[in-house]
């Protein structure tokens, strides 16, 4: 079946910025086929007409760095720097330590239907507990990258339960369309040793995949590298081979300016999650360099735990202004490659750029539509598109979304979750969570 979606505003990303107001997408079954203006793709090109004229239209958000099981610690962390030791350990490992698999299903539920509500259409993960994680985001329709998160501390036991675990999870997942694994060391030389390190490029060759990772939160791994072998993190990370292999890395605040060139040579991605970054009382990456020196960049909320949304458009507000605080230049990063890390920048990263991140004949019909009647985006012509979408609205525009063709939200409404009995029970695995801390 063709289906026909008529936009009042059709917004591509693609590399050429195209926008048609109005706009015509014609998809079939999962697929673009064409899009254009009325007249390029006509009314009686579908056999179903989605009128879409009050909306914007765009590709969906790619959130780059999540761990949808702490939905259920959020609150729980107020006042204490998850970025470090003494909060990874006393905070985060305690609650982690009386939480158990049968609380995971109710809070990467609520973590699904947030990032769905908000725009999100694809996200990347990072967490233990994958095979319990898996089921909930194959029914939501979202599209996913799936990291076992594996954390060692030096430990034979742990490294062998640990790699053990990755690897049968890795091997369970079948040729899935939307749902992809991924190796999750937490942080290398931080967490994870360098014998757990071969093991995990082991296994990233044998699945050909990437690696996701923390890294240059501060400056463990740098003062690791420098004080044991005389060379930076990321020097001493190429001489591994970990820059082999495509890399996702989270938060990115520290990383070496003089290691810029062979990270933009890599297949690394630095992550940016500005409100996590803030909430733990870090600094800002220094995005604007990162991107000019060819480094591919994108955003991500991080645990809800630290960050309390997964609202994208928020995080795309925030990176932005941080950015011009952070290099005290207004429009520091313009807001309209604010806009490309949140969708083709998370596509690059994902190495799915050539099925996702931007609307064009070919890719699968990834997007979500934003009621353009609603507050923010006036006066017409005073602010651009992209300005617009990165600084006056937020996630609750979204009306609609849409993965492979198939509604996620329908006029706001959730298909594919069951929102409300996922909160009932997260607040009863709340109380039970409380009672094992007491």
């Amino acid at each position: 079946m063709k289906t026909l979606i008529k936009a009042g505003i059709l917004l591509t990303m693609d590399e050429q910025g195209t926008i048609f107001e109005p706009g015509h997408l014609l998809l079939e079954d999962e697929k673009i086929i064409a899009l254009g203006s009325p007249d390029k793709v006509p009314d009686t090109a579908g056999d179903r007409v989605i009128d879409f004229s009050q909306r914007l239209v765009m590709p969906g958000l790619i959130n780059a760095h999540t761990h949808t099981p702490m939905s259920l610690f959020r609150g729980l962390a107020e006042g204490i720097s998850l970025f470090t030791m003494d909060g990874f350990i006393n905070c985060l490992r305690r609650l982690e330590g009386v939480a158990d698999a049968s609380m995971v299903p109710a809070a990467v539920e609520v973590s699904c239907a947030e990032m769905i509500r908000t725009g999100t259409t694809c996200f990347a993960d990072q967490y233990f507990y994958m095979k319990d994680i898996y089921p909930v985001v194959d029914r939501s329709g979202l599209r996913a990258a799936l990291a076992y998160g594996i954390v060692e501390l030096g430990d034979r036991d742990s490294r062998e339960r640990e790699i053990a675990a990755a690897t049968a999870f890795l091997e369970s997942l079948s040729q899935h369309p939307r749902i992809k694994g991924w190796v999750g060391p937490h942080a290398f030389f931080v967490d994870n040793s360098e014998e757990i390190i071969a093991l995990e490029l082991d296994m990233a060759r044998r699945f050909e995949t990437g690696l996701h990772i923390h890294f240059a939160t501060s400056s463990e791994e740098e003062d690791y590298c420098q004080n044991n072998f005389g060379v930076s993190a990321v020097s001493y990370m190429k001489e591994l081979g970990i820059l082999d292999f495509p890399i996702l890395a989270a938060h990115a605040i520290t990383v070496n300016e003089a290691d810029y060139g062979m990270l933009a040579d890599s297949r690394f991605t630095a992550v940016i999650c500005p409100s996590s970054s803030m909430r733990s009382g870090f600094p800002a990456a220094a995005l604007k360099a990162m991107r000019a020196a060819g480094i591919n960049t994108t955003i991500g909320t991080d645990n809800v735990a630290n960050a309390n949304s997964y609202d994208l458009f928020r995080e795309m507000d925030i990176a932005a202004k941080l950015s011009v605080y952070r290099e005290s230049e207004p429009g520091a990063v313009p807001a309209k490659d604010i806009l490309d890390m949140a969708t083709l920048g998370g596509a690059r990263a994902l190495g799915w750029e050539d099925k996702i991140g931007s609307l064009e004949k070919g890719k699968l019909a990834d997007l979500i539509a934003l009621d353009l009647t609603d507050i923010g985006w006036g006066p017409k012509g005073a602010q651009d598109i992209y300005t617009a979408i990165v600084y006056a609205i937020s996630g609750m525009h979204v009306t609609d979304v849409m993965v492979d063709g198939q509604f996620l939200l329908k006029d706001q409404q959730w298909q594919t979750v069951e929102y409300q009995a996922a909160v009932q029970q997260l607040n009863q695995d709340y109380v039970q969570l409380n009672e094992r801390l007491s």
